[in-house]
């Protein structure tokens, strides 16, 4: 697979079948799903282990939002230091490494921090990792930033915990690149 970054654009050529195909991804699609990432390993760096299973994630353009499962309201002060993380993680501009790889071999590697509660189909055999070292590593087939500085910031928007389903969602935006930002 051969990624050309270009301005506001991303060019995501693939052979498959001896054939070429191109598909486009905005920088915003790219940094909206970085940032799903980002938050993740936020909300387990404060909140603890126990709060690394993800039952949702969503991203459209620089909006977002990650609902984890968790047993307790966290407080305001916890959600700041969940973005003040984020953003640090941000500026550090770290190099977000993919591996593609044997799924028994990511297992071996990483245990069962690849998964969330949304279940891989078993007879998937080869999966695509997400990997920021000591922050955040999950299966996950979509594209991404080359580092997380490409992000800008994140700016936590509505939050609130569900206590009959015992999750926390958490809504953001990726914010500073762009002017529209």
């Amino acid at each position: 697979m051969i990624v050309c970054r270009l301005t506001n654009v991303s060019f995501t050529y693939i052979l498959f079948e001896e054939r070429l195909r191109c598909t486009m991804v905005s920088s915003d699609d790219l940094r909206g799903h970085t940032a799903i990432h980002v938050l993740k390993g936020a909300v387990v760096q404060v909140l603890g282990k126990s709060a690394k299973w993800s039952a949702n994630a969503y991203s459209q353009g620089t909006h977002g939002g990650l609902a984890v499962q968790f047993d307790r309201k966290p407080t305001s002060e916890e959600i700041e230091n969940i973005e003040e993380l984020a953003n640090q993680k941000i500026r550090e501009d770290a190099v977000v490494e993919t591996h593609i790889m044997a799924r028994s071999e990511a297992e071996a590697k990483w245990g069962e921090d690849i998964y969330d509660l949304f279940p891989l189909p078993n007879e998937l055999t080869i999966v695509k990792i997400f990997h920021l070292p000591g922050w955040n590593v999950n299966t996950c087939g979509k594209e991404h930033t080359v580092t997380t500085g490409e992000l800008g910031g994140m700016k936590i928007g509505k939050w609130r915990y569900r206590a009959n389903k015992q999750l926390l969602e958490i809504s953001f935006d990726v914010i500073g690149i762009n002017e529209s930002d």
